[in-house]
């Protein structure tokens, strides 16, 4: 069993700092576009690594570095776009997974409401439909 929550308005730092330390609100969403934009600036200069690799060989060997560069050149930026998608993914699943939670905690306060779970949070054999 949860400890009662206080009676605060919503929008007081007491409520933030009751949902903080209760965990009744997930903060993970907020974080994760911190988390996305973090890892697509690594991604992105990894990439650029890459392209200035193959510059200075160009540079360094003159026409013999051109031959090696081109191909190098081309599988850094695919590699960075391929990163980039897999990224992407990522982080979209971890939003997905978080928003489900999130809709679940809401669906349990309406079910609680209601009064249709138990005051043990499942339910019986006879409250199923059959």
């Amino acid at each position: 069993m949860r400890p009662p929550r206080p009676v605060a308005p919503a929008g007081t730092s007491s409520s933030f700092l009751w949902d903080l330390l209760t965990l009744d609100r997930l903060l993970t969403a907020p974080v994760a576009h911190l988390v996305y934009w973090c890892g697509l600036g690594m991604i992105a200069f990894v990439g650029f690594l890459s392209v200035g690799v193959a510059v200075g060989l160009i540079i360094r060997e003159g026409f013999q570095g051109v031959l090696l560069a081109g191909p190098t050149i081309v599988a850094g930026l695919l590699v960075m776009a391929l990163l980039i998608l897999l990224w992407r993914s990522f982080c979209e699943f971890y939003v997905i997974v978080m928003r489900i939670g999130q809709d679940l905690n809401a669906l349990r306060r309406v079910a609680e409401k209601e009064g249709t779970l138990t005051g043990q949070g499942t339910r019986t054999g006879q409250d199923w439909p059959r």
